[in-house]
Order: structure tokens, then C-alpha cells, then sequence
């Protein structure tokens, strides 16, 4: 009896419980509820803002003046923006109608490479000038010839350019004061021998060199003799003269010596300046034929990359040398 009488009340209990009218919660079971709604909304609307926050950063760095290149020694910083910079500026009128094609004569120079491309696409971005980069990679086994080169590069630009820019990859220009715009009155020698680095006299057109491409087919380009480093640029000093060009230099430029960046380090990679055969001979004189008439190459292949955010063609070329006329385009 005793159990019996002790389970009634459960079940009377329960009956009660489920026929009853509901009654309002008490305060204290309230409070405990709300505070746990409450906290929930409260990280929910923390994830809110700061995703809108992380949207307004991201925003803010491509549009305003984040893409700047920072660069030391081994060290570069760069903001992969300038893509839809260059996109835009087409429709730009301030940009102007020229576009330069910036020839970049090289073979396994990397380092510097990973350098010169996102430093020159956010120099020239700056300065407003619309731009495509080439590189032209040498793949043969001969050896180095820069002016074939960039007469490849010439040849493979494509009409939306209308000048060219013969740049080595290892200058760097620092004053913002330089011109690359289109240079129309004549070519334009942007590293002048009063400014570049390393060579100061008077007939010097090598380092960074401007030309509309109507100029550079008056010239018939570059010789394709030059095998090996140096001479090419003081035969087409010869050749700017008899096509009847007048060169242009900066000026105004208070920087000297100090206006570009010579990254090269000649202890690592030294150039191949050795002279065999009648290449001795053959390096002081005029080529009256060669050029953009007799050049010969294979395109192997041509790569759009981007280096840093910047983008970059590179044409993958394999020169063709005449043993006969230049055996010396290989060492023996």
C-alpha cells in the first residue's frame, strides 16, 4: 500500500501537468534563455562586420595606392592589383593613344627578372603608360645575342603597340621624372650616358632606348652579327645617323649618376664578352644589310604569365646563326 500510494501522485501529477493552461515562464528561466539568444546574435553579427570590414580592406588596397613595389636586395613586396589597373585604362582617355611594347632581350636571368616585371608594370602604371611587357627568351645554343633579340621582339609584338622600349633587365629606373612616353619627334634615350651607371660616352644608346616602330623599320632593326655581349647598340648608333634620326635625351634630370638601379652582380653571372676569330675585326664595322631583313628564327612557343600580379608575354625563341658568315656565334 504504501508503494501504491507512493506513485499516485506521479501520476496525477503528470495527468495535471498536460491538462493544465501553460503558464507564463518565471522570470529567472527568462533571463537564462535571452542570455543565450542574446550570445548568439551577438557572434553572428561579430562574423557580419568583420567580414564587411575584411571586404572594405580588400577593396581599399586594389584602388588606392597599395600597389607600390618595395624591393631591397632579395626582397620583393608587391600587391597583385595592377591587372584591372591596366584593364580600366583603356577606357582612360588621360592614358593617351600610344602603347609601348617593352622588349626584354634575356636567357637565365630569373633573379632579376622577378624583379624588373612587377617593378617596370607599376613604374609605367604611375606614369599612365599603357604597356605590354616581352620577354624574348633565348633557347638555342649559340650564344647570347641581344640586338636578334629584340629584333624578335619587334617582329612579335603585335599592331595594338605602336613603339618599342630596348631594356635591359637589370635597369631599373628611380626618378619618376623619366619619360617613356611615345617618342615622336625621334628616338628617345631614356638611360643617357650622363645618367646610366656604368657608360658615359657620348655615342652610348644601349640600357633603355625608345622608338617608334616606323623609326625602328627605317633602321632596319638591329644587325643579327653580334654574337656574345656588347657592340650591337654603337653599330645602331651608326644606323639611328643614317637613317637620318636625331636622338633625344632627358633633360632636367638632377639625379645623375643615382637615377637608375643597377641590379646586375657581375661576380655571379659574369658576361660572355670573349672575342674569337675575325669577330675581332668584324665588331667595329657597319652592317649596310643585316637586320630586320635577314633575321632568322624559330618561335617555340609564346607563354602569358604573371610575375607578382604583373603580367608578362614571354616568347620562347631559337635563333639561327650562319656559320659561315659568323662562325663565331659558337665557342669553341
Amino acid at each position: 500500500m504504501m508503494y501504491s500510494s507512493r506513485r499516485k501522485p506521479v501520476l496525477y501529477f503528470k495527468e495535471d501537468r498536460r491538462n493544465e493552461t501553460p503558464k507564463a515562464p518565471r522570470p529567472e528561466e527568462c533571463n537564462q534563455f535571452c542570455s543565450g539568444k542574446c550570445t548568439v546574435y551577438k557572434l553572428f553579427g561579430l562574423c557580419v562586420v568583420l567580414v564587411l570590414v575584411s571586404l572594405l580592406w580588400l577593396q581599399l588596397s586594389c584602388t588606392g595606392d597599395m600597389s607600390r613595389v618595395v624591393v631591397d636586395d632579395r626582397r620583393l613586396l608587391h600587391q597583385p592589383c595592377p591587372l584591372e589597373r591596366q584593364a580600366s585604362a583603356a577606357d582612360d582617355p588621360s592614358w593617351g593613344p600610344h602603347k609601348l611594347a617593352l622588349l626584354i632581350p634575356f636567357r637565365e636571368r630569373f633573379e632579376e627578372l622577378l624583379v624588373f616585371v612587377p617593378f617596370m608594370h607599376t613604374f609605367l602604371n604611375n606614369k599612365k603608360i599603357l604597356h605590354k611587357i616581352f620577354v624574348i627568351n633565348q633557347m638555342d645554343h649559340y650564344r647570347f645575342n641581344r640586338a636578334s633579340l629584340i629584333n624578335v621582339g619587334y617582329t612579335e609584338s603585335g599592331n595594338d603597340t605602336d613603339y618599342i622600349a630596348m631594356h635591359d633587365v637589370d635597369l631599373l629606373p628611380l626618378n619618376e621624372a623619366l619619360d617613356y612616353g611615345f617618342p615622336e619627334e625621334g628616338p628617345f634615350h631614356v638611360a643617357s650616358p650622363e645618367l646610366h651607371p656604368l657608360y658615359h660616352y657620348k655615342a652610348y644608346v644601349g640600357g633603355i632606348l625608345l622608338l617608334t616602330k616606323q623609326h625602328y623599320h627605317m633602321c632596319n632593326g638591329m644587325s643579327n652579327r653580334f654574337w656574345g655581349w656588347g657592340r650591337e647598340d654603337d653599330e645602331f648608333y651608326r644606323r639611328l645617323r643614317t637613317a637620318g634620326l636625331r636622338l633625344f635625351r632627358p633633360s632636367g634630370i638632377k639625379t645623375g649618376y643615382k637615377t637608375f638601379r643597377h641590379i646586375h652582380d657581375p661576380a655571379w653571372r659574369k658576361r660572355d664578352q670573349k672575342r674569337v676569330a675575325a669577330q675581332k675585326q668584324e665588331q667595329f664595322k657597319v652592317d649596310p644589310e643585316g637586320g630586320l631583313t635577314n633575321l632568322q628564327y624559330k618561335l617555340e612557343s609564346r607563354q602569358e604569365l604573371t610575375i607578382s600580379g604583373a603580367p608578362v608575354t614571354v616568347l620562347n625563341t631559337k635563333l639561327e646563326c650562319d656559320t659561315d658568315k659568323t662562325p663565331w656565334c659558337l665557342l669553341n
